[in-house]
């Protein structure tokens, strides 16, 4: 996501001296202030049920959204903050360990894989989107609440009166930069640390898609699509009971689908194993499959009736109910299914088995 004048000019091009780009600055400033402001709506425009399984895992950034500058642009603007910027670390070059492989450039910037929204040469990375979402409602929020940014921005420098535009500008800058930093963070964001030291920051950690969706109904939020008139509060509100009522269906379809497979697939290749073990008059085995069968059985009843029984209430509290009680049931049934995985013989196993999918075929 970027931004650029209808005669092409991208707006965040911080060029080879960014220190001396007040354009590329002040751009970049009114995201970081955006991103701070709104973080909230950041994490709502990414939430779904499936997005939760994701987030902070397998190099997917965590819930907690922060924003990575890079070892050059933090640089410069802690030197804004301190008063003034005058020079721009370059990349310099990236050794890789062995003599026979000369050094490469490395930009100054760098990446970081756990950065949910990352400043890459011209661009920003929003990477905490899901595969399966469409970028549209995340790229309409980014430009509505940076439109709101630099339009804050705007109007402290016209209240400064004539005078040294460049001088007004990076005391604009600065201010803005400095009230706003605590969102720039450049480790990484898997560590309990990050996450002790986000909540010392003031930052939010919604983890789930229930604690995340009422953020969007917010009076922060409806104030800032009002002002701009892109949603008004009864379409904001119309929005979030949609996307309260997709997370409790597809909680509701996935939990379907898990007690179907665990009665209809699993049981049945555990009851054979069973069969077997006592035919073969091996006591020890068949109380090992009995009992984990037992089990299962226990689990794909209590998971089917956490989700027949769903309570009455607002839709956000029933959400809630999937997330605390549905999911958990779902989780519990598995556990045993994945002891009988290890255990049932794999000509009985109706499923790729988790060894198959990543060494064997």
């Amino acid at each position: 996501w970027s931004i650029g004048t209808d005669t092409g000019i991208n707006l965040l091009d911080p060029g080879d001296n960014p220190h001396d780009n007040l354009q590329f600055l002040y751009f970049c400033t009114a995201v970081i202030s955006a991103v701070y402001k709104h973080q909230d709506l950041l994490r709502v425009s990414i939430a779904s049920a499936a997005n939760d399984h994701r987030l902070g895992a397998n190099e997917a950034p965590p819930a907690i959204i922060s924003i990575f500058l890079g070892e050059q642009l933090e640089d410069v603007f802690n030197q804004i903050a301190s008063g003034s910027a005058t020079a721009s670390k370059q990349g310099g070059l990236m050794g890789l360990g062995t003599p026979v492989l000369p050094p490469l450039p490395r930009h100054a910037g760098d990446r970081n894989r756990t950065s949910p929204f990352a400043f890459t040469g011209n661009k920003w990375e929003f990477r905490a989107l899901g595969s399966s979402q469409s970028v549209s409602f995340p790229a309409m929020l980014l430009n509505t609440i940076v439109a709101e940014a630099i339009d804050d921005l705007a109007t402290r420098l016209e209240a400064s009166g004539a005078g040294d535009l460049a001088a007004q500008v990076f005391e604009v800058v600065s201010e803005s930069y400095a009230n706003n930093r605590q969102i720039c963070f450049d480790g990484d964001g898997y560590s309990e640390a990050w996450h002790e030291e986000a909540g010392k920051r003031g930052l939010l950690n919604l983890r789930t898609t229930p604690e995340a969706l009422p953020q969007f109904i917010s009076p922060s939020t409806v104030q800032v699509f009002s002002k701009y008139k892109v949603l008004d509060k009864r379409e904001l509100q119309a929005r979030y009971e949609v996307y309260v009522e997709q997370y409790i269906t597809k909680v509701n379809i996935e939990a379907e689908t898990a007690a179907n497979m665990g009665r209809t697939l699993i049981l049945p290749a555990a009851l054979r194993q069973v069969t077997m073990c006592d035919e073969a008059g091996i006591d020890s085995l068949t109380d090992e499959v009995r009992g984990l069968t037992e089990e299962l059985v226990s689990r794909l009843k209590v998971l089917e009736a956490a989700n027949a029984n769903h309570p009455h209430g607002t839709p956000i509290k029933h959400a809630e109910y999937m997330r605390d009680k549905v999911l958990p049931a779902m989780v519990s049934a598995r556990e045993v299914a994945d002891d009988l995985e290890l255990i049932v013989a794999d000509d009985l196993w109706p499923l790729p088995k988790y060894q198959e999918m990543l060494f064997v075929k």
